[in-house]
């Protein structure tokens, strides 16, 4: 039987790729035999990357410096990419940014900045990767969203609406593009210990606690973690899979504050 998660002969493009959630799913699609781009705006952070992940796994892997911020930039990018590998068969939307303080305290600039990272250059990326997809017969697009797809949080007005935002996208671009053969599913992550998080911990204390005991599995989770979600839905497996997300959490949306747990 053919091997259905094998990804050799594949190109993934991984945005936010050289660390956290986003590099943890690079190397799992490596792992799979898959060549990487990735994307990102720091050269020294994604050149460390990539040669980690060529030297790991053997693979072929381009770092791009690309502001996702900015549709040139991406076009530009995306280009590159094309240019050194012929074609895109997989994205991972990753690239993101958070600021965190209450509602009333955010600029329209910090609204714009986030919205335009998190949401609008998703959905840039993704358009900009069609044309290739398309011609190749298909693909899969991931888009990583956040607990805060499902559920608000005051301290993160912004980003939640743009996680929440992210599912719409999904679920949108999956309906347009089913056509093309191209899956668009959601991966949403709960409290991962990344570096986004270790400033979390800093400015919220407690939190460390409050995730352990809400989350079923009593850890935080880790970029590995996302190794074999991610490759199920960048390969055959995930064929008749779109417009889906899958939660990464360990339990937690499902809630862990159970009069048993609280009296442990």
């Amino acid at each position: 039987m053919q091997d259905i998660f094998n990804l050799k002969d594949k190109v993934a493009m991984v945005t936010g790729g050289n660390g956290g959630i986003g590099k943890g799913i690079a190397y799992a699609l490596a792992s799979a035999g898959s060549d990487i781009v990735i994307v990102e705006l720091s050269e020294t952070k994604t050149a460390e990357t990539v040669k980690d992940i060529r030297e790991k796994f053997g693979v072929h892997v381009l770092g791009l410096v690309v502001d996702i911020g900015q549709e040139v930039s991406i076009q530009e990018g995306v280009k590159k990419a094309i240019d050194e590998f012929g074609k895109v068969n997989i994205l991972v939307n990753c690239a993101g940014v958070i600021i965190r303080k209450m509602p009333e305290g955010y600029s329209v600039e910090e609204w714009d900045w986030i919205l335009n990272i998190n949401l609008r250059g998703a959905f840039l990326c993704s358009r900009a990767v069609y044309p290739s997809m398309k011609e190749a017969g298909g693909g899969k697009i991931i888009n990583i969203g956040s607990m805060t797809s499902l559920f608000g949080l005051g301290k993160v007005v912004p980003y939640a609406c743009s996680k929440m935002g992210i599912l719409s996208l999904t679920y949108s671009l999956a309906v347009a593009w089913a056509k093309d053969n191209i899956q668009v599913n959601a991966i949403l992550p709960g409290w991962i210990d990344t570096p986004m998080t270790v400033s979390a911990r800093r400015d919220f204390p407690g939190l460390d606690d409050f995730v352990r005991l809400q989350t079923p599995a009593g850890r935080w989770g880790k970029p590995e973690d996302f190794a074999g979600v991610a490759i199920f839905l960048a390969s055959h497996a995930s064929d008749f899979v779109t417009a889906d997300y899958i939660k990464v959490d360990g339990g937690f949306a499902q809630g862990g504050l159970t009069p048993t747990s609280v009296r442990r």
